[in-house]
Order: structure tokens, then C-alpha cells, then sequence
């Protein structure tokens, strides 16, 4: 039986090093609550630019979108930065597995990525988002089949599958092909239709679902954010939780406030759930549907030497 900790709080967008700051007190509490592992939101790290184009038409780009961007960019993080150490610093001092959002910079490229976090290695797993929705695409990269990692936690074996990645009925029977048993969800969808996913994903999957959405207002933001809807001050209203493999809410939802969720997970109800259905054995068919996934790095250029 293991505690896990879902943690539902606002970032503080543009500003890595108070966002980081804030993850680090916020791991502390966890680890206060008895939590073994901790799932923090998508993006926690960098923020989530949600309601901004960035400047951005078709056919034209503006000066304040650009410079907007720039901010982004030096907001974000490198996997081998001090922002990056500090969390590992803090999961190894409260002894939690963290998994947490993260606006990642590589080269000139943005990735929203979701890290793993050892108390005893450190960083040992990523996933980069395979598919930003709609707009993202404008700020982050795309990522590839190498980053669909599947750890061993102090949970069970963890993965991660970003957002609107959830509705990818491929990537997510990738990752229960790789054994996932504790399956996060960050995400900044905070619609009451995301809750019934999860508790799908949950019973699909015969897995258990920790999902973590930001709470919080535009007063958060840089006072010059500009956002591009009408609406009140709320930006995400939260609504993350926990399921057992059954589909039953461990924890959860919860809405417009800041809190930290908590639930035992049990592995041994993930082997009784399978009675009736294993989605990557029992329950499949290969002889009629198969799925091949291309795990391999992929880079834009790649230089050949002349054989000598």
C-alpha cells in the first residue's frame, strides 16, 4: 500500500524560479500528508499560456506576440538547469517521486514535457507531448516515440500522458502495453467532461489514474499577459482526482481552490480488476488489430561520415 498525492495549485506563469520555489513547498506538504509520490499539473513549471495567439494570424506575426514569446522561452527550463536540480534536490529531502510539468527548452524549441522524478536518481524519465492541441503548436515542439517512458515508483510502474494526449487511443494503448500501473494524467482541461475520461482511461486501462489541472486567476499572470477571451477571472478551475482501476474516485474532484489530494493505492486490486479484462492480452486481438510504435529519436538532421 503506497500514499500517492495529486496536487492541484496554481503555477506562477513566466516566472521558473518562483514556480519552482512554490513546487518544492508544495512537495514538502506532500511529503507531510505521508505521500510517496506527488503529480503536479501541466506546464507547473513555465506556465500555461492559455487565452493568448501569441500575436499570432494567419499570415502575420506581431512584435508584442514575438516578444511574448521570448519571455516564454527564458521561462522555460533545460533538463540539465538548476530548476530542474532544485526539484531533484527537494524530492530526494522529503523522499517523494515527483512527476511534474514542465515548459522545456531544447536548442530553440519549446516541449511541453512531464518529468520523473526519483528521490534516489533523480531525473529519470520524461515525456514530451507528442501532440499539442490546436494552438500549442504555434509555441511547442512536437514529440517522438523515445519519450513515452514507463518507470518503476515507489506507486508502481508510472508513466505519463499529457492533456488532450488522453484522447490518443494509440499512445494510450502504448502505454499500457508497457505495463504502466500508476497512470498520470497533467492536464489544463478543467471541464466536468474531463472526469469522465479519466474514470474511462481508469477502466480501460485496469489502471490507477491520478490527473492534476491547475486552479487559478489571470491575476497570476504578468500584468501585461493579454487574454484573448472574455470571461471572469478564473483561467483553470482544477478538478483533479484519483481512480482505482475499477473506475471507482479515490479522490476528487475538486474545484476553485488549491489542495492537495490524496489516496492508498493497492496494487493488488489493479491484479484483481484484470479478471475480466487485460485491453494488451485477454482482451485483445492481435490475429485482427496490431500497433507499431516507432520508439526511436528523431532529429531534423542527421551527418554521415565518408567511410575511410
Amino acid at each position: 500500500m503506497t500514499r500517492v498525492a495529486v496536487v492541484q495549485a496554481g503555477s506562477i506563469p513566466f516566472d521558473s524560479q518562483a514556480a519552482v520555489s512554490k513546487a518544492v513547498d508544495l512537495i514538502r506538504q506532500s511529503s507531510e500528508g505521508g505521500a510517496e509520490l506527488a503529480v503536479f499539473p501541466e506546464a507547473f513549471i513555465g506556465g500555461y499560456p492559455k487565452g493568448s495567439t501569441f500575436g499570432s494570424v494567419i499570415g502575420n506575426r506581431s512584435e508584442a506576440g514575438r516578444k511574448l514569446f521570448e519571455q516564454y522561452y527564458n521561462a522555460a527550463v533545460t533538463l540539465e538547469g538548476e530548476e530542474v536540480a532544485q526539484l531533484a534536490a527537494a524530492a530526494r529531502e522529503f523522499n517523494v517521486f515527483v512527476v511534474i510539468g514542465v515548459i522545456e527548452r531544447l536548442g530553440n524549441t519549446l516541449y511541453c514535457t512531464a518529468l520523473m522524478i526519483s528521490p534516489e536518481e533523480g531525473l529519470v524519465g520524461k515525456h514530451r507531448k507528442l501532440m499539442p492541441t490546436s494552438v500549442e503548436r504555434l509555441v511547442w515542439g512536437f514529440g517522438d516515440g523515445s519519450t513515452l517512458d514507463v518507470v518503476e515508483s515507489p506507486a508502481g510502474r508510472l508513466g505519463a500522458v499529457i492533456c488532450w494526449e488522453n484522447y490518443m487511443p494509440l499512445l494510450r494503448q502504448a502505454m499500457y502495453a508497457k505495463g504502466v500501473e500508476i497512470y498520470c494524467a497533467p492536464t489544463a482541461d478543467d471541464r466536468p467532461s474531463w472526469q469522465s475520461s479519466m474514470v474511462h482511461i481508469a477502466l480501460e486501462g485496469r489502471v490507477f489514474v491520478l490527473s492534476a489541472c491547475q486552479t487559478i486567476t489571470k491575476d497570476a499572470y504578468p500584468a501585461d499577459y493579454e487574454f484573448e477571451f472574455e470571461a471572469s477571472d478564473v483561467v483553470m478551475r482544477g478538478g483533479s482526482m484519483i481512480v482505482d482501476p475499477l473506475g471507482n474516485v479515490l479522490a476528487g474532484p475538486v474545484f476553485d481552490e488549491e489542495t492537495i489530494l490524496y489516496a492508498d493505492v493497492d496494487l493488488s486490486r489493479k491484479t484483481a480488476s484484470h479478471l475480466d479484462m487485460d485491453i494488451t492480452g485477454n482482451y485483445a486481438r492481435p490475429d485482427v488489430f496490431s500497433l507499431s510504435v516507432d520508439a526511436r529519436p528523431k532529429t531534423s538532421v542527421e551527418f554521415l561520415e565518408n567511410a575511410r
